[in-house]
């Protein structure tokens, strides 16, 4: 009897250390899994949400980075881009800051906002020097593109905050296009027009006596300094899809770090950045030189993010619940990592 428990004892003993190195195996592998270099395809647009990428493409594209495999694509279009990310064909995107939520409410959480990268872009611009506040706007035609949209809600209100109401104080004739607004410019010499950079610097170059009047970016953060939670105006923001960042929380780590560093470059490294800009055709090298100070590219991440993007998605919401997809998010649309 002793003699077979004994040889019981032994077989457990044997089959307890075959599982544990059964465990090790399956640790080790997973390991391995996780180290190895994840496929990361980013897409960007055209202008100061790509500007802001440019070092980090460059390092990909020069062979400087081989823990991950970047592949990155630029594009004129958000319309390019959203299909794309329903479809699975990119991992991660910079899209308009309100479209982020577009998604998050039409692909049931499908993407996740992981920075917001670029402020506020939109200037009012003038051929005089009339206009030195928002309230110096009354009475005035303004010329602008992008009825519908962000421009339209965020022009909106800051008039409103500032005691005026865009359907009586204030004419907005819309265009269509950018261009079309400069062009109205030069024909009415009292006429001011809200334009985007870097497309206010392409303008100044054909126009050297326009002046920027109003930068709107300040404008929000004025009349929104007594807000309890302050949001700010914001232009772009970088998402990825949910699954992706389930599956690969290193890759997407290590875009994030890579990203805030590139951004860092072209804040501090302007002539340098605009080169690589005109390179991958961005915008031209000289236009993007001059922009990049103005353009207001960062790489806000974390709480900060979620409080600057929370209170500009629900001043959208108030001006159009459309804009935003019908809804607010919920506390998962934003990436928050973990330490």
């Amino acid at each position: 009897m002793k003699k077979i428990s004994a040889i019981l004892l032994a077989f457990a003993m044997t089959a307890s250390l075959l599982a544990g190195c059964g465990s090790q195996q399956a640790d080790e592998s997973t390991k391995q899994e996780e180290s190895e270099p994840a496929d990361v395809r980013v897409t960007a647009l055209k202008g100061p949400t790509a500007m802001g990428m440019v070092q980090m493409m460059d390092d990909a594209d020069n062979g400087k980075i081989d823990n991950e495999n970047y592949s990155f694509t630029i594009s004129a279009s958000i319309d390019e881009v959203t299909p794309k990310l329903s479809q699975g064909e990119t991992d991660i995107a910079a899209v308009p800051a309100n479209v982020s939520s577009v998604l998050w409410n039409k692909l049931d959480g499908g993407v996740q906002v992981l920075a917001v990268n670029t402020l506020g872009v939109l200037y009012i611009v003038e051929n005089g020097d009339i206009v030195q506040s928002a309230a110096d706007l009354k009475g005035r035609t303004i010329y602008a593109s992008g009825k519908g949209a962000t421009p339209e809600y965020a022009l909106n209100y800051i008039l409103e905050e500032n005691g005026l109401d865009p359907a009586a104080d204030v004419t907005i004739q819309w265009k269509s296009e950018h261009a079309e607004c400069v062009a109205a410019l030069s024909q009415d010499p009292a006429g001011i027009a809200m334009l985007p950079q870097p497309f206010v610097t392409t303008a100044q170059a054909k126009n050297p006596d326009l002046r920027v009047a109003l930068d709107l970016t300040e404008e929000w953060d004025k009349v929104q300094a007594g807000e309890e939670e302050p949001g700010a105006l914001l232009t772009g923001v970088v998402v990825v899809r949910t699954e992706f960042a389930d599956e690969h929380p290193e890759a997407v780590a290590d875009f994030l770090e890579r990203y805030r560093a590139s951004v860092d470059f072209v804040n501090e490294n302007v002539a340098d950045a605009a080169r690589l800009v005109g390179d991958y055709d961005i915008v031209a090298a000289e236009v993007a030189e001059k922009a990049i100070p103005a353009c207001n590219i960062v790489c806000i991440t974390g709480e900060e993010m979620q409080e600057k993007l929370s209170g500009y998605l629900s001043v959208l919401m108030e001006q159009n619940p459309e804009a935003i997809g019908g809804q607010l998010p919920d506390d998962d649309f934003y990436y928050i990592q973990k330490q």
